[in-house]
């Protein structure tokens, strides 16, 4: 059984690859998710932050990943690449979320929405961008476990 706010991410990642492929006006996607019942038991108000926060801060989001993945950010395939987007804006802009809760749903929405194997790719990309975008976090985690 899925917490609300996984269940969240999974319909924020196939609304955010339904616009990526389309284009269409973030509103109407989201009127389909609440007509067609998919957002039961999802935790809407987080849904709704994902993915409006997404194209809001998609220039920053893309330059964090930018770095570290092996093409550029629009070449990625759309599954990975809005599971992508979600991870990154969840450590940018999401800080009361432990990063390796990030990482970690990040990883099962790839197990189960992308390719063989993406799930991989997915862990170290967000790894890294973890490792700048929460270094103090990570630092502190380190101290701890070190004591």
């Amino acid at each position: 059984m899925s917490s609300a706010k996984t269940k969240a991410r999974q319909c924020a990642v196939q609304a955010l690859y339904q616009w990526q492929m389309t284009g269409q006006n973030l509103s109407a996607i989201e009127g389909q998710f609440q007509e067609d019942q998919r957002l039961k038991n999802a935790q809407k108000s987080y849904f709704s932050d994902l993915f409006h926060g997404v194209p809001k801060y998609l220039d920053r989001i893309d330059a964090s990943m930018a770095d570290f993945v092996d093409r550029e950010v629009e070449k990625i395939d759309p599954v990975e690449r809005a599971i992508l987007r979600i991870g990154v804006y969840e450590l940018l802009l999401k800080p009361e979320t432990p990063y390796r809760v990030v990482i970690n749903e990040g990883v099962e929405l790839a197990k189960s929405f992308g390719a063989d194997g993406s799930h991989r790719y997915v862990n170290g990309v967000l790894d890294k961008v973890a490792q700048v975008e929460r270094k103090l976090e990570i630092e502190a985690k380190k101290k701890k476990n070190s004591m």
